[in-house]
């Protein structure tokens, strides 16, 4: 039987939701190890004047087996 825990973790990213989402993982595993999945809980973006997409942003859930 495995014990895992999950945490909460924001990021953004000028390029893609992809990207955010990976920003996110590998922030993450600098200090947390045996990582498992990501989900992605939430999606959002902000716009600038001229209507473009400025900044990508995710919340996302990253489990994580602990030994």
């Amino acid at each position: 039987m495995a014990v895992l825990k999950v945490i909460e973790v924001l990021a953004n990213s000028d390029k893609s939701w992809e990207d955010a989402t990976r920003k996110a993982v590998k922030h993450a595993s600098k200090s947390v190890k045996n990582i498992r999945s990501v989900y992605v809980n939430e999606q959002n973006a902000t716009v600038d004047d001229d209507g473009e997409v400025k900044e990508f942003r995710v919340n996302v859930k990253i489990t994580f087996e602990v030994k």
